[in-house]
């Protein structure tokens, strides 16, 4: 039996690559972004987060780099629109503390959906967004799933490039950037 442990953290990351939830193929072979048509580990080489293109096998090797992976919803399934509204509203909370306790300097959520269900704003944008979640910045980033038909690996390039370029600047609050509604961490 294959033990799966979908999150790949460490505290104080440059950033963690917040999935919806793993999928099925994900648990089945033990790693994050298994499945052969999915684009993450190609993505992030071709934008420049990593100096290899890592396999699945290659996940904990994120840590070097200053990256984590994790999923707002641990259940795995083989669709994502499997997982419910309210799923990813009991998740919020426990995903929230996970993110504060890690403190990485920004979340990356892949896709619209579990961010903008999880702060109740149907209208995200793509990238940077105003407001923190879990005290720190966030953006949002194509879903680099080989079902998302929507971003061309060029697409998904070019997003996933702007982001790591961003991150190489000084971090600088947004104008009338909010704050996620939770206390500030208290750090040791």
């Amino acid at each position: 039996m294959i033990k799966y442990q979908p999150d790949i953290l460490a505290r104080g990351l440059d950033v963690i690559f917040c999935g919806l939830n793993p999928a099925a193929s994900a648990a089945r072979a033990g790693h994050n972004f298994s499945n052969r048509s999915n684009r993450f580990w190609v993505v992030l080489h071709l934008a420049g987060f990593t100096d290899v293109r890592l396999e699945p096998e290659d996940e904990r090797r994120l840590l070097e780099y200053g990256y984590g992976i994790t999923a707002i919803v641990r259940r795995p399934t083989k669709r994502a629109a499997e997982v419910s509204t309210e799923e990813f509203g009991r998740a919020r909370r426990g995903f929230e503390m996970k993110m504060r306790h890690y403190s990485p300097r920004s979340i990356a959520f892949l896709g619209k959906r579990g961010f903008s269900t999880m702060i109740g704003r149907p209208d995200v944008d793509w990238g940077r967004q105003s407001t923190r979640f879990g005290g720190t910045m966030a953006w949002v980033l194509p879903n680099p799933s080989g079902l998302n038909r929507s971003f061309s690996l060029e697409a998904l390039v070019r997003a996933y490039s702007e982001f790591r370029l961003a991150l190489a600047q000084p971090a600088v609050p947004l104008k009338g950037e909010a704050s996620d509604g939770f206390p500030a961490p208290e750090r040791a």
